[in-house]
């Protein structure tokens, strides 16, 4: 049985920080690199020509809508989707390969994800292991069409990998409040296209329970200092998003 090929999808937009180590993560073995590129100024798309990859310069329709994209540009016998700054680690590297050597019965795989926040990997807070699903049979998967966090919906059974996805997330407080606001505008937005309504006061609770979700419920005071910070800006996320939700309510009134 002659070894099955790895397709390696990859959205981006000004990643030119982040994206040559998730490439070269891959290198020797995924049978192409295809990257999407949503209007990057920093040379994000002649970064990745330059490491071979297949760019396609395009517009955002959003997170899932884009991802469709590039799997269906995509010809390998098996498809791995990273984001920018995400890494295959040398141990998953490793276990990529048997499935790759040996074929598999399952339509797709989850592996936990070790994220960094502030320059600490966390091991509480919601963040570890955080088991997400971005290794699939190509024809078995798709992904939902939402503008953020999108999923895999699986046509078949779910295996599982013990190596993590190596996830440099936020590298500072600036970056964390980049991504609290741009979140919460596209999680806003996604919620009143499904109807959803909030209020001001619903905004509050929502933001008061992220907190205590994340530094009691899932442990983060044990992340120590960075285990706060994290924890405030899921408060803040969480209420940013159900505010703008309750302004946009009242737009469309």
């Amino acid at each position: 049985m002659s070894r099955a090929t790895l397709s390696v999808i990859v959205v981006a937009m000004n990643e030119i920080h982040d994206i040559r180590d998730c490439i070269e993560s891959v290198r020797g073995l995924a049978s192409e690199v295809i990257v999407f590129d949503s209007g990057s100024t920093d040379g994000t798309p002649d970064l990745c020509r330059s490491l071979g990859a297949r760019v396609f310069e395009t517009d955002w329709p959003g997170d899932g809508p884009q991802k469709n994209r590039a799997l269906n540009e995509a010809t390998g016998d098996w498809v791995l989707c990273l984001d920018a700054d995400e890494r295959a680690g040398d141990a998953l590297r490793t276990e990529i390969e048997r499935l790759l050597e040996a074929g598999s019965p399952h339509a797709a795989f989850s592996t936990p994800r070790r994220s960094s926040f502030c320059g600490r990997f966390m091991n509480h807070s919601g963040w570890w292991p955080d088991r997400i699903e971005r290794l699939f049979r190509r024809g078995s998967a798709r992904f939902t069409d939402v503008r953020t966090h999108t999923r895999l919906e699986i046509d078949g059974t779910l295996g599982r990998f013990d190596a993590p996805i190596i996830h440099i997330a936020i590298a500072d407080v600036s970056e964390a409040l980049e991504k609290v606001n741009s979140y919460s505008t596209s999680g806003a937005l996604t919620m009143a296209e499904q109807g959803k309504r909030s209020s001001i006061g619903k905004a509050v609770f929502k933001g008061l329970w992220a907190f205590f979700r994340t530094y009691v419920l899932r442990l983060g005071f044990l992340d120590g200092k960075e285990g706060v910070i994290l924890a405030i800006a899921n408060a803040e996320g969480t209420f940013y998003r159900y505010a703008k939700l309750a302004l946009l309510n009242k737009t469309k009134q």
